[in-house]
């Protein structure tokens, strides 16, 4: 039997869930090889550093982040993106309030 998630997930109808102070996810759409994840922070939250097998690739929707990968630190911003690879550990500060939008290979089942 596969995992995915249905066809069409409307944003105002799938649930955000709470992952940390100022932090929230919505699962966008996922089967076994990829997972869509919008991340909501509020300024000042705290992505805290960690590590996962999945390759992740994150788009800037909205928002300024300061991302650690692998001790290589960066700020992004609107229209920016980052690719990182599976089992470096990363994680970012918000310093204006803002949207990512994660996607991973294969899915996060943690996240179900």
């Amino acid at each position: 039997m596969s995992v995915r998630s249905g066809s069409f997930l409307m944003q105002d109808k799938a649930e955000w869930q709470v992952t940390g102070p100022g932090i929230q996810r919505q699962i966008m759409g996922y089967d076994e090889q990829m997972m869509l994840v919008k991340v909501k922070f509020q300024k000042g939250a705290v992505g805290e550093m960690h590590s996962h097998p999945h390759s992740q690739t994150t788009y800037v929707a909205s928002g300024i982040f300061e991302f650690n990968i692998d001790g290589e630190i960066n700020v992004v911003k609107e229209g920016d993106g980052l690719y990182i690879a599976p089992n470096l550990p990363h994680g970012t500060q918000c310093l204006e309030a803002g949207l990512l939008i994660d996607v991973f290979s294969p899915m996060r089942k943690d996240f179900l």
